[in-house]
C-alpha cells in the first residue's frame, strides 16, 4: 500500500524561501491573511523562543484530479508567476506572517486588535531579549511603524528613531526582516560591536548571548511539514483541511471546485455571483446558497449519467449512483456543470410558482429549506413536463409526504437522489405502480398535532402553509391569502384562543400553543385579538371592519374554526373539530390515513359523541342562517313515504351554495322548527341499512353531483339527540366556484346563498357574483 503522506521537519527559512521563489503557493481556495499585530508578535516571540508553533501541510501539486489554481502568499511579487511545486494546505496565516515579517522588506500590512489598519516592521529589544526576567512576548519583540518612527503628543514628539542602522544600534533594536541575510546580519553586528565607546567587552558579551538566544533560534528553526502525496484525491483534501485548519474557516465544495475550475480559466465565483443576483429577486430563494446550487447540478449531472447508462446497457446493475454528497459534487467535470447549470437555475425558478400554490411565500417559511434541492431537480430535469394538472398533484403528493412525515430530518442527501429518481419516473410513468419511496415511507401519528408548537418543526410550518392551502380566507376582507395579502397584511401565525386567556382559564400550557390553536392572521387582527377572549374579539372585529357576523362566521370556517364554539368561548369543542379537521387536511394533502393510537384518543378533550351533540345543540338553538342548514332526511321523503330524489338534492344545492358563499353547517336528521327526526328514516335506502351505508351512500352522492374534490372535503360527525342520530356536515368555502349538476342532466348550475335561502345564479348575476367572490 502507498503511502500517502510524509512527515519530516524543515528548515524554517527552506519554506520562506520556497515561498519567496513562488515554489510554495496557496491553492486559490484559502481566504485572506487575516492575522493581527499582537498574534504577529506572539508568534514572533514563540520562535524566537524555539516554541513550537503547529505543523503545516502541504499538498504535492501536479495531480490532474486536483488542479487547483493557485496563488502567490501575500507579500510575494513575482512576474510572471511560476508554476507552484507545492501548494500550502495549512499554515497560512503563520507563514505568510512570517514571511512578510522576516524575508519581505515591505512593512507589514496588518491590524490591530480592534481592526485598524497598521503598517509594521518588527524589531527584537536586545536588552529586553537577553535580560530573563522580562516578558519577551510583551516587552521584546514589537512592531514599529512603516517610516520607524514612534511619536506621541498627536504626533508632535519623536520617542523613537530607528530610520537609520546607527539609530537602531543606538538604541539597541534588532530588525527582524535581515535575521536570514547572513550579510545584512554580518554587518549589522559589526556595526553594533564597533559603535560608541565605552567596554567592548560588554557589547561582545551582550551580542553573543542576544545571538545565541534570538538570531540563532530564528537560522536554526524547524517546521513540522506533513506532505500529502501527489494522487491525493480531491475530497480527502477537503476532508484534511477542514480538520487541521488552525483558523475554524470551514472549506466549502464550492471553493474547492472555484479553485478547481480556475486552473481551466473558468470563474465559477462569477458565474454564481451572477445567478445569486437573480435568486436574490425572489424572496424565495434570496438564501439559497453555492452549495446547494451546486448540489442541484451535480443531482442533475449524475442522473443524467445513470439514465444515459442504463439505456446503454439496461441489463447492467451496476450502473453509476445518483447523488450529490461531496464526494460526486468535488468530481463535477467543468463541462458537466456548464451543461447542466442553466437546467439547474431553471428548476430552481420554477419551484417558486409551485411553492406559492402550496402558500410558501417566503424563505423562512419553507418546511425543509433542503427539499428544495431535489424539487429544482425534478423540474430541471422535467422542464416543462412537470407542470401538467397530473403531474403536479402528484408533486405535491411527494412534497407534502416529506414535510407531513418528517423524512428531511436526518442526512438528506440520499434522499435527494432518491426523490430525483422516483419522482421523474413516477411522473413520467403516469403509474401509480411505483409510488416514490419517500411517499410509501411517510407517516404522520394523529397525535404529532399535540406536539407541534414551535417552527422548528418543519411539519409545524407545513401545517400552517395548509391551513391556507385549503382556502383560509383574510379576517379583514375575505380574500384567500395569496402571495400579495400575505406580504403586504404581514400575515403570521397566531393563537385563537389567545395565551393569556388559556393562562386564565387552566389550559394546558402545551395544548394552548400547539398548532391546532393557531392560525394565519394579520397583523392588524392579531392586535385586536390581543389577551381578549373570542367572544370579546370576535365583537371587536366586526365592528371595527364593518363585518355580518354570519359573514365573520364563513371566515372563521374556513380556518377550521367552529364559530359557534368560539363565541362561546368553548375551547373543548373548538378544539376537538379542528384537531380533526386538521388530521383531515393532512390525509388529503398525503393520500393516506395518519395513524391513531387504539389504545388512546390522541386529543386532550377527546369526548367526541359528547363534543359534537353539545355543538348541535348550540346551532339548534341558534336557529337557521345564512350558514347554517335544517333537513329532516337526505333520501327519504316524509310525506310520501319512499325514497324521493329532490331530497337528495336539495341537500346538494346546500352543501354547494356553503361552498359557493362563505362555508356553513349542514345538520341532516333535525325538521325546520329543530326538532330531532333521525337519518334513521334514510337507512332503509341505502345499502346496508346502517350508518356506515348511510355516509357511504351521501359521500358518493356529493362526489357524483360536486364532483370528487368537494367530496374529500366534508367531514361527517354524528350525535344523538333523543335516541335519534343527527349528522353534522361542516362545510369550508371554496376556494374556486363549484357547479352541480343531477344525474342524467349534462347542465351545470351555481348555487350561492342570499340570507337563508338557497339560489341558483346564472347569467349577468354569476358573472358578476363570481367576480365579486374570487376576483383574482
Amino acid at each position: 500500500m502507498k503511502k500517502k503522506f510524509s512527515s519530516d521537519d524543515v528548515p524554517l527559512v527552506d519554506l520562506l524561501d520556497q515561498a519567496a521563489s513562488g515554489e510554495l503557493q496557496l491553492p486559490d481556495f484559502q481566504r485572506g491573511w487575516v492575522w493581527d499585530d499582537d498574534h504577529i508578535q506572539s508568534l514572533l516571540a514563540s520562535i524566537s523562543l524555539s516554541y513550537p508553533i503547529g505543523a503545516v501541510m502541504t499538498l504535492v501539486a501536479g495531480n490532474p484530479c486536483v488542479n487547483f489554481k493557485a496563488r502567490l502568499l501575500e507579500g510575494v511579487n513575482l512576474n510572471p508567476r511560476p508554476k507552484p511545486e507545492t501548494l500550502l494546505l495549512d499554515g497560512q496565516q503563520r507563514l505568510t506572517s512570517l514571511f512578510q515579517a522576516l524575508k519581505s522588506q515591505d512593512p507589514v500590512c496588518t491590524r490591530s486588535s480592534r481592526g485598524k489598519k497598521l503598517l509594521r516592521h518588527y524589531y527584537a529589544k536586545i536588552e529586553a531579549c537577553i535580560d530573563p526576567s522580562v516578558d519577551r512576548e510583551e516587552k521584546g519583540i514589537v512592531g514599529i511603524p512603516a517610516d520607524r518612527i514612534i511619536r506621541s503628543d498627536f504626533g508632535r514628539i519623536v520617542d523613537l528613531d530607528l530610520t537609520t542602522r546607527d539609530r537602531e544600534i543606538a538604541a539597541q533594536m534588532f530588525p527582524l526582516d535581515i535575521v536570514f541575510n547572513a550579510g545584512d546580519t554580518m554587518v549589522w553586528q559589526q556595526a553594533y560591536l564597533g559603535s560608541g565607546s565605552g567596554d567592548m567587552a560588554e557589547r561582545l558579551g551582550k551580542w553573543m548571548r542576544f545571538h545565541e538566544e534570538v538570531v540563532l533560534p530564528f537560522q536554526q528553526y524547524n517546521v513540522p511539514t506533513i506532505e500529502l502525496a501527489k494522487p491525493t484525491p480531491k475530497e480527502a483534501v477537503c476532508q484534511v483541511f477542514e480538520k487541521v485548519n488552525t483558523g475554524g474557516v470551514t472549506l466549502t465544495v464550492f471553493e474547492l471546485l472555484t479553485a478547481t475550475y480556475a486552473a481551466d480559466n473558468f470563474e465559477l465565483r462569477k458565474d454564481w455571483e451572477a445567478r445569486h443576483q437573480r435568486f436574490s429577486q425572489v424572496e424565495l430563494l434570496k438564501k439559497v446558497d453555492a452549495t446547494a446550487f451546486l448540489q442541484i447540478v451535480t443531482l442533475l449531472s449524475t442522473y443524467n449519467r445513470w439514465r444515459s447508462h442504463l439505456e446503454a446497457h439496461p441489463e447492467d446493475d451496476k450502473a453509476p449512483a445518483i447523488s450529490c454528497k461531496r464526494r460526486e459534487v468535488l468530481s463535477l467535470p467543468l463541462e458537466d456543470y456548464k451543461k447542466w447549470a442553466d437546467r439547474a437555475e431553471r428548476g430552481l425558478l420554477r419551484t417558486v410558482p409551485f411553492l406559492h400554490t402550496q402558500c410558501m411565500f417566503r424563505y423562512r417559511d419553507l418546511p425543509y429549506t433542503t427539499q428544495l434541492v431535489p424539487l429544482a431537480g425534478i423540474f430541471g430535469w422535467l422542464d416543462g413536463r412537470a407542470e401538467s394538472y397530473e403531474a403536479l398533484q402528484r408533486l405535491g403528493r411527494w412534497f407534502w409526504c416529506g414535510i407531513l412525515g418528517e423524512m428531511y430530518g436526518g442526512g438528506t442527501e440520499t434522499r435527494f437522489a432518491l426523490d430525483l429518481e422516483d419522482c421523474v419516473a413516477w411522473i413520467e410513468a403516469l403509474s401509480d405502480s411505483a409510488q416514490p419511496r419517500t411517499v410509501q415511507a411517510a407517516q404522520f401519528q394523529a397525535e404529532r398535532l399535540l406536539t407541534l408548537r414551535t417552527r422548528n418543526s418543519a411539519a409545524y410550518k407545513g401545517l400552517h402553509a395548509l391551513q391556507m392551502k385549503q382556502g383560509a380566507l383574510d379576517f379583514k376582507t375575505g380574500q384567500p391569502i395569496d402571495v400579495h395579502a400575505y406580504m403586504e397584511q404581514a400575515i403570521d401565525i397566531h393563537h385563537v384562543f389567545p395565551r393569556h386567556w388559556c393562562g386564565q382559564h387552566g389550559i394546558d400550557w402545551g395544548v394552548a400553543n400547539c398548532i391546532v390553536n393557531k392560525t394565519a392572521l394579520d397583523a392588524r387582527t392579531n392586535r385586536r385579538i390581543g389577551g381578549s377572549a373570542p367572544s370579546v374579539y370576535l365583537s371587536r372585529i366586526e365592528s371595527g371592519d364593518g363585518i355580518q357576523p354570519h359573514v365573520l362566521d364563513g371566515f372563521l370556517r374556513s380556518h377550521d374554526i367552529d364559530p359557534v364554539a368560539l363565541r362561546r368561548d368553548d375551547f373543548g369543542h373548538y378544539f376537538n373539530q379542528r384537531f380533526e379537521s386538521l388530521l383531515g387536511h393532512v390525509q388529503r394533502a398525503m393520500s393516506k390515513p395518519v395513524n391513531r393510537r387504539p389504545d388512546r384518543d390522541e386529543s386532550p378533550f377527546a369526548q367526541r359523541e359528547i363534543d359534537i351533540e353539545s355543538g348541535v345543540r348550540s346551532l339548534i338553538e341558534t336557529g337557521e342562517s345564512a350558514v347554517v342548514e335544517f333537513k329532516s332526511t337526505a333520501r327519504f321523503n316524509l310525506h310520501s313515504n319512499g325514497r324521493d330524489e329532490e331530497i337528495t338534492w336539495a341537500i346538494i344545492k346546500t352543501i354547494a351554495a356553503f361552498m359557493n358563499t362563505d362555508g356553513g353547517t349542514l345538520l341532516i336528521g333535525v325538521n325546520d322548527r329543530g326538532g330531532p327526526v333521525g337519518i334513521e328514516r334514510d337507512y332503509p335506502h341505502v345499502k346496508g341499512a346502517d350508518r356506515d351505508g348511510w355516509e357511504l351512500w351521501i359521500t358518493t352522492a356529493v362526489k357524483n353531483a360536486l364532483g370528487s374534490v368537494a367530496a374529500t372535503d366534508l367531514p361527517v360527525g354524528y350525535c344523538t339527540i333523543q335516541g335519534r342520530t343527527i349528522a353534522r356536515i361542516d362545510v369550508h368555502r371554496g376556494i374556486q366556484p363549484t357547479f352541480a349538476s343531477r344525474k342524467g342532466k349534462a347542465r351545470e348550475v351555481f348555487f350561492a346563498r342570499l340570507n337563508n335561502a338557497t339560489e341558483e345564479l346564472s347569467g349577468s348575476a354569476l358573472l358578476e357574483y363570481r367576480q365579486k367572490h374570487w376576483p383574482q
